[in-house]
């Protein structure tokens, strides 16, 4: 308040004090100020405003968009990944399955043709021994024939060889049971 008092004794402009002139001419000026910027101003800054604000909105659900088709685009491969999953473990367990049915057949052809091996070396063996047989008799009965032809002191003809091998036959076949 001081500095008011001197203000005023010294012959200043007492700023208290009301003067209509100015007060008017600062109203005027406002007045086409504001109307002023009301139409020529303010319609751009709220076009800019509202155009800055649909952007942003689109934006927005641009982003909300893409977010929901990364989602589901996240889910479809999550099934895709577990289908695949699904089917390649599938194919594990039927590879599985031809491997075994596969060993299987293998082993029943094995075990056959072995079969059938043993059965041929067991006919080999049989036919091999009665071929062993049939020899041996035919060396017996010359032996026989022989030793008898040298007991009797003369020469045994076919038909004495041949009754003689059937009857070393006939007793060789009676000692073997």
């Amino acid at each position: 308040m001081n500095a008011l008092l001197i203000l005023a004794s010294e012959g200043g402009a007492n700023p208290v004090s009301f003067e209509i002139l100015p007060a008017a001419t600062a109203f005027v000026v406002f007045g086409v100020v504001f109307i002023a910027l009301a139409y020529f101003v303010w319609p751009t800054v709220a076009k800019g405003l509202d155009d800055r604000n649909a952007k942003i909105v689109g934006e927005i659900k641009g982003a909300e968009e893409a977010r929901a088709a990364a989602k589901a685009a996240q889910a479809e491969f999550e099934r895709s990944l577990a289908n695949a999953r699904e089917e390649s473990a599938n194919m594990i367990k039927q590879a599985r399955a031809d491997a075994q049915r596969i060993a299987d057949e293998l082993k029943a052809k094995n075990e056959q043709e072995l079969a059938e091996r043993v059965a041929r070396a067991n006919a080999d063996i049989e036919v091999a021994r009665k071929a062993a047989v049939a020899d041996l008799q035919a060396q017996s009965a010359m032996l026989a024939t022989e030793i008898a032809s040298k007991i009797l002191r003369r020469q045994v003809n076919d038909q004495d060889n041949q009754r003689l091998v059937q009857e070393s036959l006939q007793e060789l076949a009676s000692s073997r049971r």
